[in-house]
């Protein structure tokens, strides 16, 4: 089983933290939607009886689309892959976009599942970030995703900003809890280079982030959730029981996956591959039948590396056993005496390494610590 994902580059304005590939020129929508559906036709499956369990339309925002144009997106999609009946697909939406109408066009043409970036139901927060919606919007499209009847879906939730509180931060969540949202993705502010953050940082425009206070704000969230009945099964994710995000558990699995649209990510196991981070170079590339991608073949090392990166955000944890058969016992045994050093972090359960509470906090730097060097 396999997934695919699409990139939308295109968004009505910039937020300040934002580092992701888009435009906020919408002048090249039609030509990217053309190239898009050529690039799809041009594309090898891995292998003929290959069936998609996920679709996940992704960007950008994806919610700014015709519903013309996600049914093109679709129907290429459908003739070009063998598609699961049951396969769960996300689209991505921002609230100001959110309308019964369009809610139920999106279903209509086979979406079941959004994930909305609230980021804050905060207005001052909102504001500060440059969302186009405001926190009115946002509870307000939470209402109308569940009275046309989407009962999964996810919201984004952004903590560690210097205008937001502990009190504040509570708050966001108790929303969350009390409206009995299905699932809850929450990521740290983080300051990319480049960015409008960065720079209004930069020049003393805005305070900096504080670490310890994210790290503080990190641990209340895990309370709470756990509180409410939410299951952390990964370090940026909280689902309600039977409802996690398929599709990002893929990439947490290291399951195959196809990308489509300028920056999106492919991958099959061994080779890793991404289009060209530029709309127009990728338009014209797809008009020439050329695909403007690059890649990379992954050695045995780094697809260790990658697994301990992955496996060790999860719930489930690193298994020993499948390092063993995959990458040899030698790897196994490097990897649990390296795990040693971390006893207050790391759990060890029946053959796998799983982050504490404490650990979450230095998941990064964990597995970056215990990962193989290339011989």
């Amino acid at each position: 089983m396999s997934g695919i994902y699409i990139h939308i580059p295109f968004c009505k304005q910039a937020c300040n933290y934002c580092n992701f590939h888009f435009s906020t020129s919408l002048k090249q929508k039609q030509a990217f939607i053309d190239a898009l559906l050529k690039e799809i036709d041009l594309t090898s499956p891995y292998s003929c009886s290959e069936k998609i369990e996920t679709i996940y339309l992704g960007g950008g925002t994806p919610s700014i689309l015709d519903i013309d144009d996600i049914t093109r997106i679709f129907e290429a999609l459908n003739k070009k892959f063998l598609v699961t009946v049951n396969a769960e697909i996300t689209l991505e939406a921002n609230p100001d976009d959110i309308t019964s109408n369009k809610l139920k066009d999106w279903k209509k043409a086979g979406i079941n599942r959004l994930s909305v970036g609230i980021q804050s139901f905060f207005d001052e927060e909102l504001k500060w970030m440059n969302r186009a919606h405001n926190a009115n919007e946002s509870l307000v499209c939470i209402d109308t995703i569940m009275e046309e009847g989407f009962t999964n879906f996810s919201i984004d939730l952004i903590y560690g900003s210097p205008l937001l509180s502990n009190d504040g931060w509570k708050r966001n969540v108790e929303i969350v809890i009390e409206k009995n949202i299905p699932h809850i993705s929450c990521y740290a502010l983080t300051v990319e280079p480049k960015t409008a953050l960065d720079k209004l940082i930069a020049t003393k425009k805005s305070l900096p982030t504080d670490s310890e206070k994210q790290a503080g704000q990190f641990l209340l969230l895990m309370n709470w959730m756990h509180a409410a009945g939410y299951e952390h099964y990964e370090i940026s994710n909280f689902a309600k029981p039977g409802m996690r995000s398929k599709h990002n558990s893929s990439y947490w699995q290291g399951k195959n996956y196809y990308g489509f649209g300028p920056s999106a990510h492919s991958y099959n196991g061994k080779t890793r591959r991404w289009n060209i981070a530029n709309n127009s170079f990728y338009i014209d590339s797809i008009n020439k039948n050329i695909i403007p991608f690059e890649e990379e073949i992954l050695s045995k090392t780094q697809q260790l590396n990658e697994y301990i990166m992955t496996s060790l955000r999860t719930i489930e944890g690193l298994d020993l056993n499948f390092v063993k058969d995959k990458f040899g016992e030698e790897a196994k045994n490097k990897l649990q005496i390296a795990s040693k050093k971390y006893e207050s972090k790391l759990k060890f359960e029946d053959q796998q390494l799983i982050l504490t509470n404490e650990g979450k906090l230095f998941a990064d730097g964990i597995a970056a610590d215990l990962f193989e060097t290339e011989s």
